[in-house]
């Protein structure tokens, strides 16, 4: 059956690959200090549209219908969701979730833009810019461990706002979203678009040396973010156009790309829920799977019952018992290993009458082809 564009199956090394970085990512959330939830998939569209209708990614939202003829959409984020799960909590509330987000807007596989995707969110509530540090710190931490080089550009909302205000113009809306296609678009189309708005002026004044922003209000912000992250060892580059597609952000907002990898892999920023000052980062598996440099762990043992199934079971009982994993298998010889090479196992144990009588049993080494007998002891 064909699958609906935009969604995919994953099996085999790739299934076990996402897994991997999943680990990775929540191994490390906790060590921050970070709690795990979940919630639906599926909420009120109401719920869902909030305060950001007008949102490309809002807009993008698969809706559907219950039996009661009620409006309902899947999610396409969890931020807006937080509204529900952080009322009540003891400040700062620190949460990270990993989950299945949908949004219907066009794919590309080699950008890996799905309809369907995993993101990795990690949120404190009640935040400060020392916390916009530490998610930072989180950020670099997670790409290391994957062996991502990357690049973390930081920009300001109040900046864009000061220069916008500066120039005179009003309609910030419009403008930033034209703003943000600058990654997307050639300057040169990003500019024909800011004519029509009255706002080319802007490449110019974003064509500026970092010394030139220290003027406005704002970008004391980004001065004390990288105060911060100087204590984390971690070097951030000043990006005064970046706007990021969400409107509900309000103070710094970054984004990291890879180094042999030009697509966004992390972005975040600081926002407010529920009238409260809040920090976060989100990462997209799918890219972050693509480009992850580790290995898959694969079963490193096949036990192969040649007619011996209880010997052969409790000798996968003892491999099991010390860590490893273990494929069992019931037949011939031939179709045994034929097997482990399709799955790359690296080692066949038979278990056989012959095995049995000589108080031995037969492993073969499927990556040199070497057969070793052992005894139970050394088993």
């Amino acid at each position: 059956m064909t699958l609906v564009k935009g969604f995919r199956d994953f099996i085999g090394e790739e299934a076990e690959k996402r897994q991997r970085v999943k680990g990775i990512l929540a191994e490390t959330f906790r060590r921050y200090g970070f709690e795990l939830a979940e919630t639906p998939i599926i909420e009120s569209e109401e719920f869902v549209k909030g305060e950001n209708e007008r949102d490309e990614a809002v807009s993008d939202t698969y809706k559907l219908k219950d039996k009661g003829k009620r409006n309902l959409a899947l999610r396409y984020e969890f931020t807006f969701q937080l509204k529900r799960i952080a009322k009540n909590q003891k400040l700062p509330y620190k949460r990270f979730q990993i989950g299945e987000v949908f949004r219907d807007e066009p794919f590309s596989e080699t950008k890996a833009r799905f309809r369907q995707f995993t993101q990795c969110d990690v949120d404190i509530i009640g935040s400060s810019i020392r916390d916009e540090a530490e998610i930072l710190a989180i950020v670099e931490e997670v790409l290391r461990k994957l062996e991502i080089k990357n690049n973390i550009y930081v920009g300001n909302r109040k900046l864009l706002n000061e220069i916008l205000e500066e120039q005179g113009l009003k309609n910030k809306q419009q403008i930033m979203k034209e703003i943000d296609k600058m990654d997307k678009l050639s300057e040169k189309e990003v500019k024909v678009n800011l004519k029509k708005l009255g706002a080319e002026k802007l490449l110019s004044i974003f064509n500026q040396q970092e010394s030139f922003f220290k003027k406005y209000k704002a970008y004391k912000e980004i001065e004390e973010l990288k105060k911060f992250c100087k204590y984390y060892n971690i070097k951030i580059n000043f990006q005064p156009s970046l706007v990021r597609g969400l409107s509900y952000y309000n103070g710094n907002v970054f984004e990291v790309k890879g180094k042999d990898f030009n697509e966004t892999i992390c972005g975040g920023g600081s926002y407010e829920i529920n009238g409260i000052q809040s920090t976060g980062a989100a990462f997209g598996l799918d890219r972050l799977t693509m480009i992850a440099k580790i290995e898959n762990k694969k079963p490193k043992v096949l036990v192969l019952s040649i007619g011996e199934d209880e010997k052969a079971i409790q000798v996968a009982k003892k491999f099991r018992e010390k860590g490893d994993a273990v494929v069992m298998f019931y037949g011939g010889p031939t179709k045994a290993l034929e097997y482990a090479n399709a799955y790359k196992i690296s080692q066949v144990i038979f278990v056989g009458k012959e095995e049995i009588k000589k108080g031995k049993i037969k492993i073969k080494d499927m990556e040199t082809g070497k057969e070793n007998y052992i005894n139970s002891k050394e088993l």
